[in-house]
Formats: structure tokens, C-alpha cells, sequence
């Protein structure tokens, strides 16, 4: 069975959840190994183990922090050359697609990205993306070389599959361009018991329509009831009613949660390019003709502030 090669990402609690769901979709495609640019800590390899990375490919080297993508680009085409997988997958993200953009070049082969489905028809490695707000759903496939795949996060849901992974230490002789650009400092994030909005399965988010930075806390409200995490607008991000960090969209992050809220959201193409993909979409907004309600699965029309209260209280009756 050929090799499916999955660029892990850990967190400082253990590996990302988006990483999981790549390794169950690896399963349908070959047998799954995972690339741990850091430290493959015993939780780490457990954890990539317990859904289904039959092989653990490690590279503790330091220049993976110290640097930018450069070093954990090199370190994948290393990896590749030595296990000569039938295909790379990334977590889609800012770092996730620099990376996989310089493996495909490097490689000389194709890239995939943003693919919310990835199986294997007659043999070649077959992805689905979804495009133009989700009206149209396009089928892929790489023709040349080894093919270079990134992947939404909650695409497609992690289940276990319990092995025990065998690990490979890898080292690697970075370049010297690899050391070009160096991390002077880090600026921890600033704790929350949200989840982080690109691995959310559900996300509450806010457009103009709130009407001030006071407004978002029904927005926060409503995540916190569904155990979410709160998105906004770009509009909103401009007026600084939110950190840029929250903004979803073509200048911002793409989303694809199980449950996508948007209030006070009118679904410009530019948002709705990073958030198209969630699986149910439910829009509120006072304006009937607003764009949003033409991709949303459900939709409300009314008053954010006066729906959502609602909302929150129906969720904590039916929870007790």
C-alpha cells in the first residue's frame, strides 16, 4: 500500500485537531505516516498513532522554530524523497499552503488546494474543492509528479483508527536560504476557553450588522452557549471592533466548521470566500435581500440582537 505522507501541526497542548483529520483521510488513500517538525514528544506519536500513522517521521531540529516555513518546506521534500509517498497532505492555512507552494515547485508537481474531499478513482488521487461561494464544487486531479494537496479543516471528521507507529528520526541539512528570515520573538497568545477559530466546529460570526464594538458580545454570547468561537467581518475588523485575528474571509482566515452562524453578516463574495465550505450555514439578518441568505441552509430574518438573546436562552433551557 502506498505511503500518504500528512504534515502534522502540533499545538502547545498536543497536535492540532485539523492534523487528525488528515490522517483519517489519508486512510482512504494509502496507509498513513505523519511528519513531526519539532518534538515527536511519546503524547505526539500516541496521539497521531491512536487515527491511524502507521509511521512517525520526526525532525526535532531547532531551525523548524527558529525560522519561517523555508526549513518545515525542506523538511517535507526530504521526507519525500526518502519514502517516495503517493501523496503530501497540509492543513490549508497561511503557513499550511506556503509550505505545500514551495513542496510543489520544488517537486515539480501538482497543487491542490483548499480540497474539501480527497479519494482515489482508478488509482490516481481524485480531489473535490469547493468554489464560487460553494455553488459549484470542482474535481481535480494532479497529472504530473507527486501530488501536493492542501486540505480545509473539519472537511472531514476524525475517527480513530489504533496502531502503534513506528518512529523514523530524519536529519536534514537546511539550506541557507531556509535561515534567510529568522523569528526575533514570540508574543503568547492571549488565553481563552474558545475554541481557535480554524479548528472550531462551530463558529458564531459578526458583521457590520452588530452596530459597535458593544454589540459583539451577543455575538460572544451565542459562541459561548454552542461552545464556539467567535468570527468576524472584515468591516468589522476595519472599525476595530475585533482583532484582525478573528476576520474570516479572502484578507482574513477560511473556515469550514460543522455550524456557521452569521449575524448582521450580508455575505460580500470577499467573507464568504473564507467561509463557503461550512457544511450548515444559518444567516441572520434584518435585510431579506442580503446575499448571505443565497448560500445559507437556514436563515432568519430579523434583528441580531433581539434573535440571538433568544437563542442563547433557548440553548441553556434545553441543556438544563
Amino acid at each position: 500500500m502506498s505511503e500518504i505522507l500528512v504534515l502534522a501541526e502540533l499545538t502547545p497542548t498536543g497536535v492540532r485537531k485539523a492534523t487528525l483529520e488528515l490522517l483519517t483521510l489519508a486512510r482512504r488513500l494509502g496507509e498513513p505516516a505523519a511528519l513531526v517538525c519539532g518534538e515527536a514528544t511519546d503524547e505526539v506519536v500516541a496521539a497521531l498513532g491512536e487515527f491511524g500513522a502507521t509511521k512517525v517521521y520526526a525532525v526535532p531540529a531547532p531551525e523548524v522554530a527558529q525560522f519561517l516555513s523555508l526549513p518545515k518546506a525542506e523538511a517535507v521534500l526530504a521526507v519525500t524523497a526518502r519514502s517516495e509517498p503517493a501523496a503530501v497532505l497540509v492543513t490549508s492555512g497561511p503557513e499550511g499552503k506556503d509550505v505545500a507552494a514551495r513542496v510543489a515547485v520544488r517537486l515539480d508537481s501538482g497543487l491542490v488546494t483548499d480540497a474539501v474531499d480527497v479519494v482515489v478513482d482508478g488509482g490516481v488521487v481524485t480531489t473535490t474543492q469547493s468554489v464560487v461561494a460553494g455553488a459549484f464544487h470542482v474535481r481535480s486531479q494532479v497529472v504530473r509528479g507527486t501530488p501536493v494537496i492542501t486540505v480545509m479543516p473539519n472537511a472531514v471528521t476524525a475517527e480513530a483508527a489504533p496502531v502503534q507507529p513506528r518512529v523514523e528520526a530524519v536529519e536534514v541539512e537546511f539550506s541557507e536560504r531556509a535561515k534567510g528570515a529568522a523569528v526575533t520573538s514570540r508574543t503568547p497568545k492571549a488565553s481563552s476557553a474558545r475554541p481557535d477559530l480554524a479548528d472550531a466546529s462551530v463558529i458564531v460570526a459578526g458583521g457590520r450588522g452588530i452596530g459597535s464594538e458593544a454589540g459583539l458580545g451577543v455575538i460572544e454570547a451565542l459562541a459561548d452557549a454552542l461552545g464556539g468561537a467567535v468570527g468576524v467581518t472584515r468591516a468589522v475588523s476595519d472599525l476595530h471592533w475585533a482583532p484582525h485575528d478573528l476576520q474570516i474571509g479572502q484578507t482574513g482566515k477560511t473556515v469550514a466548521p460543522a455550524l456557521y452562524v452569521a449575524a448582521g453578516v450580508s455575505g460580500a463574495i470577499q467573507h464568504r470566500a473564507g467561509m463557503q465550505s461550512s457544511k450548515t450555514i444559518v444567516a441572520v439578518n434584518k435585510d431579506p435581500k442580503a446575499p448571505i441568505f443565497a448560500i445559507a441552509d437556514f436563515g432568519v430574518v430579523g434583528d441580531l440582537h433581539t434573535v440571538l438573546p433568544a437563542l442563547v436562552d433557548e440553548v441553556g433551557k434545553r441543556r438544563g
